[in-house]
C-alpha cells in the first residue's frame, strides 16, 4: 500500500463538476493498493494516518496529530501511485491492484478511517476527478506499507 499525505487547509474533490467531498483542515491523502494489501497494511496506514504528527505546535514544530488540532481526511484513490516509467516514458501499472480488488480495499480502508476519525470525505473510486487543496506548508510525505512476499518453497 502507498499513500501521497498532504497536510491541507480547505481541500476538495470534484466529479462532473460536482463537489464529492471536502474538508476544510486536515490530511489529504492519495491511496493505492498492490495486488498483495491485506487487512494488515490497510490497518497499519489508517492507525499511521490518524496518529501522524504534521501540524505544528506553538513553537512551530510538526508535533501534533489530527486528534490534537481537529480538521479531516480527504481519501482519494489513485493506482498510478504504482505507475513504473524505468522502461520507456509510458507507465505501467502492473504493481497496482486490479481494479475490482482495488475497490474492495479502498472501501475497507476508508471504513478504518472512519473508524477512527469522525470527519473522512472521499473521492468516487474510478472516476475521473478534480482534486483541489491548499497544501499547507508544504508538507508532503510518502508512506509505504508492503505486505509480505509468500513463501513459495
Amino acid at each position: 500500500m502507498r499513500c501521497v499525505v498532504q497536510r491541507s487547509g480547505s481541500a476538495r474533490v470534484e466529479v462532473s463538476g460536482k463537489t464529492v467531498g471536502s474538508i476544510d483542515r486536515g490530511l489529504v491523502v492519495l491511496a493505492a493498493f498492490s495486488p498483495r494489501d491485506t487487512e494488515r497494511e490497510l490497518e497499519w496506514m489508517a492507525e499511521k494516518l490518524t496518529r501522524l504528527r504534521v501540524f505544528n505546535d506553538d513553537e512551530g514544530r510538526m508535533n501534533l496529530a489530527l486528534n490534537d488540532v481537529g480538521g479531516g481526511i480527504l481519501l482519494i484513490s489513485q493506482f498510478t501511485l504504482y505507475g513504473n516509467i524505468r522502461k520507456g516514458t509510458r507507465p505501467s501499472f502492473t504493481g497496482s491492484a486490479p481494479g475490482e480488488q482495488a475497490r474492495r480495499l479502498y472501501a475497507r480502508f476508508g471504513e478504518l478511517l472512519r473508524l477512527r476519525w469522525d470527519e473522512v470525505a472521499e473521492g468516487e473510486f474510478g472516476a475521473h476527478m478534480q482534486v483541489s487543496l491548499v497544501n499547507d506548508g508544504p508538507v508532503t510525505l510518502i508512506l509505504e506499507r508492503e505486505a509480505p512476499i509468500e513463501d513459495e518453497s
